[in-house]
């Protein structure tokens, strides 16, 4: 885990009232169900932060508004924002993001996550590595990422 935090103190938000499905994924590649931004803020709400216990959903990085679907062009577009302009984690929590949906959704998605405009220091530099999969795959291949990455998907936080 990490030793250091980088923000100290960051503002813990209650969770947003909507209606949770049941069903956790839909992996089959030809899969004709409607997939909305609902269903996808489901599958992406409670990663767990990787310096806190709190969800992103929790910590505002992510929000049902961050998430733009469009299922006839199986297309999915997450734009996240980090708790502070030079977070640390905000590459980690981009690779937790797209592990999570690579997991949750049929292969068919084009899958495209995103720092929020002006929201990190960083921005360009971590969005065009969040966006590349040869990038994507190196960062995957670095056990200490995994591990983090395993951790932070492995809590299934439901309270602040």
């Amino acid at each position: 885990m990490v030793s250091r935090l980088s923000n100290e103190k960051p503002i813990v938000y209650e969770s947003d009232e909507h209606h949770v499905r049941t069903d956790s994924s839909n992996t089959e590649e030809l899969s004709l169900e409607p997939i909305d931004h609902l269903k996808i803020f489901d599958y992406i709400r409670y990663i767990k932060d990787p310096e806190r216990p709190s969800s992103l959903e929790h910590l505002k990085v992510l929000t049902q508004d961050s998430v733009e679907v469009d299922d006839d062009k199986s297309y999915v577009r997450v734009t996240f924002t980090p708790t502070m302009k030079h977070c640390d984690m905000t590459t980690i929590i981009g690779l937790c993001v797209r592990v999570k949906l690579m997991q949750s959704l049929p292969v068919r998605y084009k899958v495209d996550i995103r720092v929020a405009p002006g929201t990190h220091a960083t921005e360009a530099a971590v969005n065009k590595l969040l966006n590349d999969k040869e990038r994507v795959s190196a960062a995957l291949e670095n056990p200490y990422i995994v591990q983090i990455v395993d951790e932070c998907l492995s809590h299934h936080l439901n309270v602040a």
